[in-house]
C-alpha cells in the first residue's frame, strides 16, 4: 500500500510585515507621558482601580494562598508588595503573584473586538498581566504615578493591537490570549520603565514571544489564573534579560517563524501596522469592566435577565424553562453545562443564569462551591438551555449577542435580547460604580472602609503621585 504525503513548506523569506516589531517597539520607546490624551487617563484609572480591587479579593482565593505559600517558601525577598500581604519579594515574583490574583476571580477587564469575523470579548483580559509587571517594577524602582501609568498605557496598547491582529484561530484552536498577547504586554510595559533603546526593547519582544503560552482547556481551574500571573512574570523576565545584555531576533511578531505564524496560522496586518495609539484601544473601540466574577459571555445575559426579571418581577417558582441562544463562539467558551465547582460555574452560562433568577446578583459570595452545590441551584440549572440562536450567530462575532425565551408556569414567554452587558463601552460604569466594585473586592479579603477608601482617592489622583509607593503601602496586608 502506498501513500501520497503532501510537503507544505512556508515562504520564509517573506517579507510580509517587515519592520512591524520594530514599529511596535518604536512606540514603546518613543512614547511619552505627554502623548496620552486625558480621556485615555480618565479610562486607564477605572480598570487599575478595578485591577488593584481583584488583586486583593484574589489573594484571599485558594490560588493566592497557594501562591503565597509557595513565595515564602523560596528565598526572593525584594522591595515590591504581594498585594493583600505582608509580603515582599522581587519584581518578577510580585507580577506573578498579583497577575495570578487579579484573574483569580475572573472578575477583570476585557478587551472588544472590532471585526464581526473576530471573537467578541475573547482578546484578552488587557490589565491582569499588564499592570502587576508595572506595578512590580515602579515601585522597586521608586517610580512616580506618572511612570507607571505610562508602561501600564504602553503595554495594554501593545497587547490589544496584538490581539485584534490575531487570527481568530489562535484562540479558537485552544490559545488563551491573555496568556500569550498578555505576556507582550507585560514586556512591553517593563521594557519602558527600564528605559530599553529600541533594539533592546526588541530583544525583550521577543524574549517574551518565546515565553508565551497558555491553553484554554484549563478553564475552570486554578491554571486559569497562573496564565495571567506567568504572563506578567515572563514579561519581566524578557525585559531584565534584555537590559542585561541578551540578544533575540528583531522580527519575532511578522516572521513566517514568529509570533504570528506560529500562534494563529496569520494575521491581519492592517489591524496594527500604523494603529498603535491611533486610535487607543481605551478609547475606540473600548474596554469592558466587568459586573460579574464569571467569564465575559455571561453578562449579556446576566443583564438583561436581570432586567426582567426586575421589570415582571419573576421568582423562582414562576419558571419553567429558560432558553438561552447564542452565536457558535460563545459555547466554545463556555463549557461547563453542569458545574461542579465555582472554578467551573464562571464558565457556565447555565448556572450564571440560575443564580441571577435565585439571588437576582451575581457577586463574589455567589461564586463559590457552596453556592454551586445548592439543591435550589442545581435544581435551576436544570431548566436553563443554552445553545446556538440564528439571530445570534447573523449578529456577527464583534458582539457578545445572547437572546433569551423565559417560560412561565402560567404560559407566559418573556423575552429578550441583549448585545453587551453592564460595563460594556455602551453601558459604562463611572469611577464611583468601579470604586463600589473595588470596594466588595476589598471588603471580600477583610480589608477595612478606613484602608478603602484611600486606596480609591489614591488611584483618582495616580498621577500627581511622587513615588508609587504611596499607593502600595495602602494595599499591603499586615502581619498577624
Amino acid at each position: 500500500m502506498s501513500s501520497k504525503i503532501e510537503h507544505f513548506t512556508p515562504d520564509l523569506d517573506s517579507r510580509r510585515g517587515e519592520g512591524l516589531t520594530r514599529e511596535v517597539c518604536g512606540f514603546i520607546a518613543g512614547t511619552e507621558y505627554e502623548d496620552l490624551p486625558e480621556e485615555l487617563l480618565e479610562l486607564g484609572r477605572k480598570s487599575i482601580l478595578d485591577g488593584l480591587g481583584l488583586a486583593l479579593s484574589g489573594s484571599v482565593a485558594s490560588s493566592g494562598r497557594l501562591v503565597q505559600d509557595y513565595l515564602s517558601s523560596q528565598n526572593i525577598a525584594g522591595d515590591a508588595t504581594v498585594i493583600g500581604t505582608p509580603l515582599r519579594v522581587s519584581p518578577r515574583f510580585a507580577a506573578f503573584a498579583n497577575g495570578i490574583s487579579m484573574h483569580a476571580d475572573d472578575y477583570d477587564d476585557t478587551q472588544l473586538a472590532v471585526g464581526a469575523d473576530r471573537v467578541y470579548g475573547l482578546l484578552t483580559h488587557p490589565t491582569a498581566p499588564c499592570l502587576p509587571a508595572a506595578l512590580a517594577i515602579a515601585e522597586a524602582a521608586d517610580r512616580s504615578g506618572r511612570d507607571l501609568v505610562l508602561a501600564y498605557h504602553l503595554g495594554v496598547e501593545v497587547e490589544t493591537k496584538i490581539s485584534e491582529a490575531m487570527s481568530p484561530r489562535h484562540y479558537q484552536h485552544g490559545f488563551h490570549s491573555t496568556a500569550t498577547c498578555g505576556t507582550l504586554a507585560a514586556a512591553a510595559a517593563a521594557s519602558k520603565l527600564y528605559g530599553l533603546d529600541l533594539e533592546r526593547s526588541l530583544h525583550a519582544m521577543a524574549l517574551a514571544a518565546s515565553q508565551s503560552a497558555g491553553l484554554r482547556e484549563n478553564f475552570g481551574t486554578m491554571t486559569k489564573a497562573f496564565h495571567a500571573g506567568r504572563a506578567a512574570e515572563s514579561g519581566v523576565l524578557a525585559a531584565d534579560l534584555a537590559r542585561s545584555g541578551w540578544t533575540a531576533t528583531d522580527r519575532i511578531l511578522e516572521s513566517p517563524r514568529g509570533f504570528f505564524q506560529a500562534h494563529g496560522g496569520g494575521y491581519a496586518l492592517e489591524a496594527i501596522e500604523g494603529k498603535l495609539g491611533k486610535p487607543w484601544t481605551f478609547i475606540e473601540p473600548g474596554i469592558s469592566i466587568k459586573p460579574h466574577p464569571s467569564g465575559s459571555l455571561t453578562h449579556p445575559g446576566m443583564t438583561k435577565l436581570l432586567e426582567l426579571i426586575l421589570e415582571h418581577d419573576i421568582d423562582e417558582a414562576m419558571v419553567e424553562r429558560v432558553d438561552v441562544g447564542t452565536n457558535h463562539n460563545m459555547p466554545n467558551a463556555l463549557i461547563h453545562h453542569r458545574p461542579e465547582t465555582a472554578l467551573q460555574a464562571k464558565f457556565s452560562m447555565e448556572f450564571c443564569m440560575a443564580i441571577m433568577l435565585l439571588e437576582r446578583r451575581g457577586g463574589l459570595s455567589e461564586f463559590s462551591d457552596e453556592v454551586v452545590h445548592r439543591a435550589d441551584v442545581q435544581k435551576m440549572i436544570r431548566k436553563i438551555h443554552f445553545g446556538v440562536h440564528p439571530e445570534a450567530e447573523e449578529a456577527g462575532y464583534d458582539k457578545m449577542t445572547t437572546i433569551l425565551d423565559i417560560h412561565l408556569a402560567d404560559g407566559r414567554h418573556i423575552t429578550g435580547r441583549a448585545d453587551f452587558g453592564k460595563g460594556s463601552p455602551s453601558n459604562p460604569m463611572s469611577y464611583d460604580e468601579v470604586a463600589d466594585k473595588f470596594r466588595e473586592c476589598a471588603g471580600f479579603a477583610g480589608f477595612r472602609e478606613d484602608r478603602i477608601q484611600p486606596v480609591i482617592d489614591a488611584v483618582k489622583r495616580l498621577e500627581e503621585l511622587t513615588s508609587v509607593r504611596e499607593l502600595t503601602g495602602l494595599l499591603a496586608g499586615r502581619s498577624g
